[in-house]
């Protein structure tokens, strides 16, 4: 997102204290975080899962565990953050169901065994009214929130990872990340595995235009979107959506030939000239019997195994700054399969 040069911005690596500015308050999301459940086999760290593991975010504890991380070079604390929203997919002509996700991947991901070396807290959500024609929900305002929040946790020296929502989600997390201090001077990009390009041409947002919307905002910045797609579906994409792409300079992977060696490759090379990624997980990336409960499931896929090999590929490059997962509709979901997927994917991306 910026033509300037900075060092990479390392997971595992504090910035300077003056880097985070002092907040007195983090914004506050429309709903506060719930408790967490899951299966109990004791309470010493050997038997801890992810719901025993999981505190509310509080701007004193998240002060306190980013200090002690850096004073002990641990791994910076996590920030969840859901953003309950069906407006976009309601407005992309979609099955709506997706704004019950954010909950639908916290249920999974609480009985999980934790091994993550680093605090994990949850913030709650941002919720979006869903419209109707004629009344349209305010999906804007709630990107502009959930960016704010985002920006906030950045800022505070947390890794962030928003729980979609449909890929509306997406711009949301964009206004988060460029607001950022943390990414201010760096090559910023924004990595994609999504069977779509999501760049349609609207008059109003919707979980179709994203980075359409990033492009734009990037263009009046006097800057270019680095953005690039693992996963694109040939006939889920019109030629004019190609076309566009190519417009933008929008560097993408088709799903008919991703292999694990192609996929790396490509994200390798995406990765190679950037300082910072954004990484964005619309789960209708993944084949329909493993992600049934989406808007729109993928009549081919990336395997879920080559989708794991790419996120671990760039949580171990040190340049990810957020990560979101967007798509999940638990209202098509088969035995909560999609859900259980996500949560592997956010362990994945913390572990």
């Amino acid at each position: 997102m910026s033509e300037a040069t900075s060092p990479a911005l390392s997971d595992d690596v504090f910035p300077a204290p003056d880097v985070f500015p002092a907040r007195d308050t983090f914004p506050a999301p429309d709903v506060s975080p719930a408790p967490w459940t899951g299966r109990h086999d004791g309470d010493s760290p050997e038997h801890r899962r992810w719901w025993q593991a999981v505190q509310p975010c509080t701007r004193e504890g998240l002060t306190e565990a980013v200090a002690a991380a850096e004073a002990q070079g641990g791994r910076r604390p996590a920030v969840l953050l859901g953003f309950a929203s069906d407006e976009g997919v309601r407005r992309n002509k979609g099955r709506v169901g997706a704004a019950a996700a954010p909950n639908a991947i916290r249920a999974a991901l609480g009985p999980l065994a934790f091994h993550l070396g680093r605090d994990v807290f949850d913030a709650g959500d941002v919720t979006v009214k869903l419209g109707e024609e004629g009344a349209p929900g305010d999906l804007e305002g709630g990107q502009e929130r959930c960016g704010e929040v985002i920006t906030s946790m950045l800022d505070a020296g947390a890794l962030t990872v928003t729980l979609g929502g449909g890929h509306e989600t997406a711009y949301a997390s964009y206004l988060g990340v460029v607001d950022s201090e943390r990414v201010a001077g760096a090559r910023v990009g924004v990595l994609n595995l999504d069977a779509h390009f999501d760049l349609r041409a609207e008059d109003r947002a919707s979980s179709g235009t994203p980075f359409l919307q990033m492009a734009r905002a990037e263009a009046a910045a006097g800057r270019t979107l680095e953005y690039a797609v693992v996963g694109i579906s040939r006939p889920n994409n019109t030629l004019a959506l190609f076309r566009r792409a190519d417009e933008l300079g929008v560097r993408y992977l088709l799903d008919e030939y991703a292999t694990r060696e192609t996929a790396e490759s490509f994200v390798e090379d995406f990765l190679s000239g950037l300082d910072a990624v954004y990484l964005t997980i619309d789960l209708d990336v993944l084949p329909a019997a493993v992600a049934p409960g989406v808007s729109a499931p993928a009549g081919l896929g990336v395997p879920l195994d080559l989708i794991v090999a790419v996120v671990r590929r760039v949580v171990a490059s040190g340049k990810l700054v957020h990560a979101d997962l967007a798509e999940l509709n638990p209202s098509y979901d088969v035995d909560s399969r999609t859900a259980r997927v996500a949560a592997r994917l956010v362990d994945t991306i913390l572990g």
